[in-house]
């Protein structure tokens, strides 16, 4: 095949909950991020999934089939479902980790229990020591565990029968799982800085029962460590498009 540089579509769900780090993290790794909003997906779902080497479902503040809500979910799961027929790398982000467990049989749960908000930690399992994805991310952990931006009152509490889990944590179950070699599901967010939990709703997070000043602190201290465990997953996803897209994958 004639050497190209590949192409990632990230799917923004939310204007709350952007693409973050990703994009440029992406572009250093020699792929190209187009990002392309949630409303736009009606009309360019059949060239997407012709075109994309890679699909990143970004999250937000709904549920996979929360359709009147936001109508281009149908289109969302479509695409999602196209890219693991054909073998596309697909990382679901929260919203989109849930669309995946969703359309591979596994159950989302809204306001589950199972609520984080900060820069928690996430514990890997066995499962992930050769993951593709989680694998070089290990190598970064503290005794096993990393540190990410959570932000999620719902939450996957049964996993799609064929998946293989790969991290949990105290507070919630199902924080990653791959389906397939090349599809992973994670319930936190590698593309958001620590710095963004200044900006989120302090009203909101004391009705939940979280200080704003005080996450935004407690993450402050550890941002060197979770972007460097964050860059290695970004890598890491990059590394698997370019390999298929040079395969020929699609």
């Amino acid at each position: 095949m004639p050497d190209r540089r590949p192409t990632v579509v990230l799917v923004q769900n939310s204007p709350h909950s952007g693409p973050g780090r990703l994009p440029g993290w992406l572009e250093e790794d020699g792929v190209t991020a187009v990002v392309v909003p949630g409303d736009d997906l009606a009309e360019r779902v059949p060239a997407l999934a012709g075109t994309a080497d890679g699909l990143v479902l970004l999250g937000g503040g709904l549920l996979p089939d929360e359709d009147e809500r936001a109508p281009w979910l149908p289109h969302e799961r479509a695409l999602t479902t196209e890219a693991l027929d054909t073998g596309v790398p697909v990382l679901g982000i929260c919203l989109g980790g849930q669309v995946l467990a969703h359309v591979t049989g596994g159950t989302v749960t809204g306001r589950s229990g199972e609520t984080e908000k900060g820069l928690c930690p996430v514990r890997l399992l066995d499962d992930a020591a050769d993951d593709a994805l989680l694998g070089p991310v290990g190598g970064l952990a503290e005794a096993g565990e990393v540190r990410m931006v959570e932000s999620h009152v719902d939450s996957i509490t049964a996993l799609p029968p064929q998946a293989v889990h790969l991290a949990t944590s105290d507070a919630c179950g199902v924080q990653a799982f791959r389906v397939g070699e090349v599809a992973w599901g994670l319930q936190f967010h590698p593309e958001a800085a620590p710095e963004r939990i200044g900006t989120w709703d302090a009203d909101e997070l004391a009705g939940l029962g979280y200080d704003r000043d005080e996450l935004l602190a407690a993450a402050l201290e550890r941002a060197p460590e979770n972007e460097r465990q964050a860059r290695a997953l970004a890598s890491a996803f990059a590394a698997v498009v370019r390999a298929h897209a040079s395969a020929g994958v699609r």
